[in-house]
């Protein structure tokens, strides 16, 4: 009677029982709270406006928001893509700094000149400038910051808030773990089935 390697069969049961409990987390879990927060997301922009938030809350991304963006201000260039650049400026405001997203320009030389004052807008995120390896060891969230609804003289329109640019891959992380499962357990049994195999050609008489 063939009989299946115990220890090599009881790891390779458990690594293809731990693939199926992450897909399996994957598509419950984490797929339905990010179905849940895109749709919170995408409700937002018609909820009332909102005093800036200074601290990190990203159920507030893409809120409608105001705030007193006080001198002094200072001026930054950063990425936008497709966009070129857009220019953020930060000021005071009476609990400590803010950022606001000025409008955005193809020209790398472009500056602005603004003052600051009423500012009203959405809520998004500010550049990080943290690495993807060092996002994962570095769980700070990103600081806030509010996208001008009026472009700064000089400046392109800010873009209009949107879910589109916010990934959901937990189904796609959910099959490549069972196919991950499946691939390894489709490989053990074709490797346990041609050791057999050579174990019943050592043993025929000859």
């Amino acid at each position: 009677m063939k009989r299946l390697p115990i220890l090599p069969t009881l790891i390779v049961g458990l690594a293809v029982a731990a693939m199926i409990a992450l897909g399996l987390w994957q598509l419950l879990d984490r797929l339905p709270k990010k179905e849940a927060y895109l749709a919170q997301l995408a409700a937002n922009p018609a909820r009332p406006v909102i005093a800036f938030p200074l601290f990190p809350d990203d159920s507030l991304l893409f809120r409608r928001t105001v705030a007193d963006c006080r001198p002094p201000v200072a001026i930054r260039r950063a990425g936008a893509g497709a966009a070129g650049f857009r220019l953020i400026a930060t000021c005071t405001v009476p609990q400590g700094a803010m950022q606001v997203q000025l409008g955005t320009t193809h020209d790398p030389r472009a500056v602005s000149h603004w003052p600051g004052g009423r500012v009203s807008g959405y809520v998004s995120h500010a550049p990080d400038s943290r690495s993807l390896l060092q996002s994962a060891f570095d769980h700070r969230p990103q600081d806030m910051l509010l996208v001008a609804d009026t472009p700064a003289p000089g400046l392109d329109a800010n873009p209009r808030p949107g879910i589109d640019g916010i990934p959901n891959n937990h189904f796609a992380y959910a099959v490549q773990w069972f196919l991950f499962a499946a691939i390894a357990a489709i490989i053990y049994v074709l490797a346990v089935a041609r050791r057999n195999r050579m174990v019943v050609v050592r043993n025929t008489p000859r």
